[in-house]
């Protein structure tokens, strides 16, 4: 059933579906994995990079919401349940416990890399199907692509 309808065909509207989807679940658990991190980092750069995880955890959740709106709008409905994204997340497991700040950043940066190779996938996937949505996986990449280079540079 369509309560909105998109003006996209049906194989474009399948193809940037699966990409918003996919884009949400990865954004949904990337903030989780950094707050996760965020309660339990523990060293000598534990301010800093306690400061930091927020900045990324602040960034995921801004940027699943207009993934998610951008789904509404095309007349998908986002799912952003907890099984869901357990299920299809491309992170991987987070440490339990405490975590070493050199570990943290680790983690961070590992997981960071894992949802911008996803998100140059949908920029790809995107580009002939619906260029709108493809200009946001392009803005939310180049984001996350800068935390990515200062968590690289904390272990530098």
């Amino acid at each position: 059933m369509y309560v909105v309808k998109s003006s996209l065909s049906d194989p474009d509207l399948k193809t940037v579906s699966e990409a918003l989807q996919g884009a949400l679940v990865d954004l949904v658990d990337l903030s989780l994995v950094a707050k996760q991190i965020h309660w339990n980092i523990v060293g000598p750069r534990f301010r800093s990079i306690h400061l930091q995880l927020d900045e990324v955890v602040d960034s995921a959740r801004t940027h699943s919401d207009t993934v998610a709106e951008r789904a509404s709008t095309l007349g998908v409905p986002p799912d952003g349940r907890a099984s869901t994204v357990a299920a299809s997340s491309g992170i991987g497991s987070t440490p339990s416990g405490w975590v070493k700040d050199t570990d943290a950043v680790g983690t961070l940066v590992d997981a960071l890399g894992r949802v911008i190779t996803r998100m140059r996938e949908r920029v790809t996937a995107t580009g002939e199907a619906d260029p709108v949505s493809q200009d946001l996986f392009i803005g939310i990449t180049a984001d996350l692509e800068k935390h990515h280079w200062m968590f690289q540079a904390e272990n530098a």
